[in-house]
């Protein structure tokens, strides 16, 4: 009976112990689960609580593991994802954004900076033109007689030639008869109805007055006349030769003038609606900026160039100076009489990729930071910009940063980054390392899945981290297939949107 009792009371005593671990491991499990919810829920702060760093003295937001940046704590301790202590965010620096270039850099890539700002300017655009000559202005040389060019003064097209200057003379046999009529019936004393008739008959035959004058002087009749210049210019036609037959009629040379000249403006066909006549054109010759002509658009030209698909405005410029030839590159800013409030930065400050534009804004802090644009017309050497600034930011207008896609632009900026890594790597918020970064270390596989592997590593000085176990994600599911668990490896890693990714992993034996 005795021996019953005591065996009863041994089972009850090892159930009971039983019973008692089972809890404790599930009391303990439970426990390390909701761990991380706990510190997660703990991770807003009380409103209006100040908390300042022991070491420093500086003002935390909140402190946060760099493995997990996006879950914050309210208070230091040891992270819930891995055996590493929770880093603090400073206020001072908690919301600053884009990349810190110290001075020393900026100097070195000659960086400088340029003030957005409001002005008023006049309603316009910028433009190309081309000179011209004025098609209003040309004399042209003609026969009014059938005759035979005699002798030409003007040898080749687009000569120069002067008010006065002699083009060609005509032999005209046509001439003879009548003038030797005239001279008959004045030496045989005809009545004056008589030499009136025999005159007009010579005028009728385009017998010049002077040369009839010249008949009544000296009594001989002359068969030959002289084509005279009208103005001074350039010969842009020439259409006979010596010994060429005329007719009446017919254009033996054309003289355009140049004392004016016209400029023909390519309008994009974007703002072939804003342009009109009469609008104000100041235009520069590209090959001297000193040399500065204005005018008025005359007219518009209709039609749009199916090549260039451009508009053509023309006005006319003095050259009473000479200094321009026809054929010439006009940079032209075409400017109405009404003026508007425009936010304008330097256009070389603009980085245009084809498909958004782009400057490089200084924040308060002194951090570079991209910023994407909406620009307007050009206003001489300013753009408009009409959305994405305000007034008195400053923007990098260094010719460092006139870079024409968007691959270049992303290509420069992680090299700012990386020069400013010894300052990060100093700092709490280390682990917004720019992407191009690479780490290494060494360390043991514990795990390994198709997304990821987890390692025991040694410290990482680069990013402050002390030896820890922890999981890096692979590229893919099939990278790094020979990977054992067990075996003690040299791998290399870096940032990535969802955390840290491999690069290379490679026995210890093996490492490069």
């Amino acid at each position: 009976m005795n021996q019953k009792l005591i065996v009863r009371a041994v089972a009850t005593v090892f159930a009971a112990a039983v019973l008692l671990g089972v809890g404790y491991v599930l009391g303990s499990r439970r426990a390390a689960t909701d761990a991380p919810i706990a510190s997660a829920t703990a991770a807003t702060p009380a409103a209006g609580s100040d908390k300042v760093d022991a070491k420093t003295g500086r003002k935390v937001l909140y402190w946060h593991d760099p493995m997990v940046p996006n879950q914050h704590f309210d208070k230091p301790g040891k992270s819930p994802f891995m055996n590493m202590e929770l880093q603090p965010v400073f206020a001072d620096e908690g919301g600053s954004s884009g990349v810190k270039v110290d001075s020393t850099l900026q100097q070195n890539l000659g960086i400088r900076y340029a003030t957005v700002v409001k002005q008023d300017t006049a309603e316009g655009f910028s433009a190309i033109g081309t000179t011209q000559f004025d098609e209003s202005m040309a004399d042209v040389v003609q026969s009014r007689v059938t005759g035979y060019i005699d002798h030409l003064y003007a040898s080749a097209p687009m000569q120069r030639v002067a008010q006065g200057a002699p083009i060609a003379s005509l032999f005209v046999p046509d001439w003879l008869a009548p003038q030797e009529e005239y001279l008959a019936l004045r030496r045989g004393g005809m009545d004056a109805s008589l030499l009136a008739a025999a005159r007009a008959r010579m005028q009728a035959l385009s017998i010049p007055d002077g040369l009839i004058a010249s008949l009544d002087r000296t009594g001989k009749a002359q068969t030959h006349v002289t084509l005279f210049a009208q103005q001074t210019g350039v010969l842009t036609e020439l259409n006979v030769r010596d010994g060429a037959m005329v007719s009446p009629g017919q254009t033996l040379a054309k003289i355009a003038g140049l004392s004016k000249l016209w400029l023909i403006v390519e309008i994009p066909e974007s703002l072939a609606l804003q342009v009109q006549p009469g609008m104000t054109v100041e235009a520069t010759f590209a090959g001297d900026a000193s040399q500065r002509f204005s005018g008025h658009i005359r007219e518009i030209l209709p039609g749009i160039s199916p090549d260039s698909r451009t508009l053509q405005a023309r006005l006319e410029i003095d050259n009473a100076g000479l200094r321009l030839t026809p054929g010439m590159l006009m940079r032209a800013r075409v400017s109405g009489a009404k003026t508007v409030s425009r936010l304008l930065v330097p256009s070389e400050a603009v980085i245009t990729t084809g498909k958004r534009s782009i400057v490089i804004v200084r924040n308060s802090d002194g951090r570079l930071q991209p910023v994407e644009i909406a620009v307007g017309n050009d206003s001489g050497d300013n753009t408009e910009v009409t959305s994405g600034l305000t007034e008195g930011q400053q923007v990098v207008a260094s010719g460092q940063f006139l870079i024409d896609s968007e691959a270049s632009l992303t290509s420069v900026l992680p090299k700012l980054e990386g020069s400013a890594a010894p300052e990060a790597a100093s700092s709490p918020t280390s682990a917004s390392t720019p992407a191009a970064q690479t780490y290494e270390t060494t360390g043991k596989v514990e795990k390994v899945t198709s997304s990821d592997i987890t390692f025991s590593h040694q410290p990482v000085p680069a990013l402050g981290w002390s030896a820890m176990t922890m999981t890096f994600g692979k590229p893919s599911p099939t990278a790094f297939p020979d990977v054992k668990v067990g075996e003690s490896v040299h791998f290399v890693f870096k940032p990535s949107d969802s955390g840290y990714e491999l690069t290379q992993v490679e026995p210890v034996g093996s490492t490069k």
